[in-house]
């Protein structure tokens, strides 16, 4: 069973977190979430129990509990779908991103733009995923990609 723990302090670490709950059962994997841009952890993580009826016991004991100053949350941790997924909304997209019509992603007037005639960003010209033709001079690189 894999349980969500939130308000966990910023030096919380994986580790930290396995020892926590191993003192209730038998853990498969523990991870503290942290942010990819700065490596700081971003309060929460998650357990993974493969013993439901210890998952459960653990929940019940450990929510809203104390932690260096904290009240912890303790919950089982609900099935979210991934970023980039299937998504039921027609079209899709996002910035700089095509999908569902030829006018590209970020749709607000001059942005993006799945044709050649599409709108213009700055002084470039062209469309598409702001590759167009413009000259800025030393780029030899090729089209971006995020």
């Amino acid at each position: 069973m894999k349980i969500f723990v939130g308000g966990i302090t910023g030096d919380f670490d994986d580790l930290d977190l396995k020892e926590m709950f191993e003192l209730y059962g038998e853990v498969k994997s523990a991870q503290v979430i942290r942010d990819r841009a700065t490596g700081k952890s971003k309060g929460f993580g998650f357990v993974e129990m493969p013993n439901a009826t210890e998952a459960q016991e653990t929940i019940t004991l450990l929510d809203g509990v104390g932690l260096y100053g904290k009240k912890i949350a303790v919950k089982p941790a609900e099935d979210q779908p991934r970023p980039g997924g299937s998504s039921p909304r027609p079209g899709g997209g996002g910035f700089n991103r095509s999908g569902g019509s030829s006018s590209g992603g970020f749709n607000n007037g001059n942005r993006g733009g799945g044709s050649s005639s599409g709108g213009s960003w700055g002084n470039r010209s062209g469309g598409g995923d702001r590759g167009g033709s413009s000259d800025r001079g030393g780029n030899d690189r090729g089209p971006r990609r995020y």
